[in-house]
């Protein structure tokens, strides 16, 4: 729990995430989305913050044994941020199946 803390209270990213799944899920509830779809979203809502939460400890790992810029390390680094792209691409690409044919309906009401 003392990791989840301090990744709320401390890491800017981790708090964007955190606010974009705060709106997906309050879309969500507007929407009605169904047991599956809720699912799919909490799937998607989860995997943005592991990868957030291991770039965040990989980031910090290497800053703690590295102390010169390293070539290594900074791939390293930039890797576990690829991998937090990705989820949040995927993530994107999820709400936009999930939410976009709801708010057309809406729209076309």
């Amino acid at each position: 729990m003392r990791g989840l803390g301090w990744l709320i209270l401390s890491e800017r990213h981790f708090q964007l995430h955190l606010v974009a799944a705060v709106a997906a899920v309050l879309l969500a509830l507007i929407l009605g989305l169904n047991a599956l779809e809720w699912a799919i979203l909490m799937l998607t809502i989860g995997l943005v913050l592991v990868a957030e939460a291991i770039n965040t400890a990989i980031e910090h790992t290497i800053d703690l044994t590295v102390r010169q810029i390293d070539p290594l390390a900074r791939t390293a680094k930039d890797v576990g941020a690829a991998g937090v792209l990705i989820a949040s691409l995927i993530s994107l690409l999820v709400g936009c199946l999930l939410f976009l044919p709801k708010l057309l309906a809406l729209v076309h009401r």
